[in-house]
């Protein structure tokens, strides 16, 4: 069967935070100053909510922190939580604004060979603020974002939607994904044929073909 579309994942796959192994970005907030909780307490709090953030349960970054502060039964500071969604902002506009070229090679190939484009990504409002205006956008048909639907990776069901919304089928699609959140396991569950993007990370076992360069797709189209 022709394949009809190739979904991708976001952070990781398209862009990346990190460079030589480190985070580009540099996060040295005083949590104790600002929250009135050590790093390690905030951090653990974090990784709690994550499904929560993702599915949008938690309408913004201040609602998270808001909820994180009453849990510990902690007084709001309005002003220090808002430096910390505008640092979060900055922080998370810094991959959209280098795009490789082979992943943008990559994507011109799939629009010239009329070949739908999706994305599937987990995240929330303020991760994908640079979404829109950034380099990417342009060559896709479709973006789903996890805390707009209430679904997300590696749940059936959002490859499912985003397949629907492409009006394409699962059989007929591809997802491409750096492997975070099961969601390759996920995406082969839903019927789709899956390949394990390594192009920014190092080498690692993997049950799904992996693509060592953008380029790897398009050869596996010829």
């Amino acid at each position: 069967m022709r394949i009809q579309a190739v979904f991708f994942d976001l952070f990781e796959t398209l862009i990346t935070e990190f460079m030589d192994g480190s985070r580009i970005s540099k996060r040295q907030y005083d949590y104790m100053q600002l929250l009135g909780l050590s790093a390690e307490t905030f951090k653990h709090e974090w990784r709690n909510h994550q499904d929560a953030r993702m599915r949008g349960e938690h309408a913004t970054f201040n609602d998270v922190i808001r909820a994180i502060l009453a849990s510990h039964s902690l007084p709001v500071n309005e002003a220090n939580i808002e430096f910390l969604y505008q640092e979060r902002l900055k922080e998370k506009h810094i991959p959209f604004r280098q795009i490789h070229a082979e992943v943008l090679e990559l994507l011109q190939y799939l629009k010239q060979n009329q070949i739908k484009v999706g994305l599937i990504s987990n995240c929330t409002e303020e991760e994908v603020r640079g979404w829109q205006d950034c380099a990417l956008s342009e060559y896709f048909d479709d973006a789903v974002f996890s805390y707009q639907t209430g679904k997300c990776k590696p749940d059936k069901e959002i490859y499912t939607l985003a397949c629907e919304r492409l009006q394409v089928l699962p059989e007929a699609s591809v997802f491409v994904g750096d492997g975070g959140s099961n969601e390759l396991s996920g995406a082969a569950d839903a019927g789709l044929n899956v390949f394990h993007a390594v192009w920014f990370q190092s080498w690692t076992k993997s049950d799904f073909k992996q693509l060592r360069r953008p380029s790897e797709l398009i050869a596996a189209f010829q």
